[in-house]
């Protein structure tokens, strides 16, 4: 088997690999054994060509890992934290430190004051923290 195929086999494990772990770890070597691959046909000697390879998987970690995990800052919360938090609801039973009730998106919610205030009926709050159950909220 040539060196190139072997390094090809190589970036295709490492491909693989990726598929099952997508932490963007494998994929750095991955592309350094095929472009170790190439490299591979115009450099005979295996000392560099493994030389080459442990070169461009550090580049590839130094550079191109970084933009890769590079996180949209556009991106979207899920969950009760994208959905309810920092959302506006309706009282609809006077809230205390201790008792309440919230309306929001339809949906009917226990809340509680941390603020030690009582919150009238028919007035707007922000939700502020969710506890199982419980929506922490506070006066507008």
């Amino acid at each position: 088997m040539l060196i190139w195929q072997f390094m090809c086999i190589v970036g295709v494990a490492f491909v693989i690999l990726e598929i099952f772990t997508p932490s963007m770890f494998f994929l750095n070597f991955a592309l350094a054994a095929f472009l170790t691959a190439a490299a591979s046909l115009v450099v005979l000697n295996k000392f560099y060509l493994v030389l080459i390879f442990f070169v461009l998987s550090f580049l590839s970690f130094a550079f191109l890992r970084p933009m890769l995990l590079r996180k949209n800052t556009k991106e979207t919360e899920t969950g009760v934290k994208g959905k309810y938090i920092g959302k506006i609801a309706k009282v609809t039973s006077d809230i205390t430190s201790s008792e309440g009730v919230i309306n929001i998106y339809g949906e009917r919610w226990d809340a509680r004051c941390q603020e030690g205030l009582t919150i009238p009926a028919g007035k707007e709050v922000k939700i502020i923290k969710n506890d199982g159950l419980i929506m922490y909220v506070e006066n507008l």
